[in-house]
């Protein structure tokens, strides 16, 4: 299975819905709360090429992008492959 990194915050429904979709294809992923932790922000900034919005979503190291980005590749049939 592929290694899934997301960076998140709290009260963020944005990353609500890209973790529920995770869950729901029965993905394990890592949280990095962004709001919580000031390094995993600059982490993000850095590995995102200055993306400030959350949820940032990277798999097997390569940045997806955000929730939109998620479901987008969901939408066309690309995400499952990514994921295994």
């Amino acid at each position: 299975m592929a290694l899934v990194e997301i960076y998140s915050g709290d009260f963020c429904p944005y990353c609500v819905r890209a973790k529920s979709l995770l869950n729901k294809k029965g993905v394990a992923f890592t949280e990095y709360n962004v709001k919580r932790d000031m390094q995993h922000q600059a982490d993000m900034l850095e590995r995102s090429g200055g993306a400030r919005t959350i949820p940032q979503i990277f798999i097997d190291g390569k940045h997806v992008g955000g929730c939109d980005d998620l479901y987008a590749l969901d939408g066309r049939n690309e995400l499952d492959a990514l994921l295994k």
